[in-house]
């Protein structure tokens, strides 16, 4: 599976912490977790058939989870081209 898209809320700590994961590999893939790394957390799986589909998944739930997303598909980019 190939990662194309990484957005994350801004925000730090177990109850703030929003991640949203666009994943490509025989149609699409969007993954949702609220919570760090670190803590128990709730995970939402949404398949896709189309790119605008799962793009429409990231768009809703980017609308429904307040401001401050930054989109950190470069930032793991680089991070990898690193390692």
């Amino acid at each position: 599976m190939e990662l194309v898209g990484k957005w994350w809320n801004g925000r730090w700590g177990k109850l703030a912490r929003r991640d949203i994961w666009l994943y490509a590999h025989k149609g699409w893939l969007v993954q949702a977790r609220n919570g760090d790394s670190n803590t128990p957390k709730k995970e939402w799986h949404f398949p896709a058939a189309a790119e605008a589909e799962a793009r429409a998944w990231v768009d809703r739930l980017i609308a429904t989870g307040g401001d401050g997303w930054k989109d950190m598909i470069d930032v793991y980019r680089r991070d990898r081209e690193q390692s």
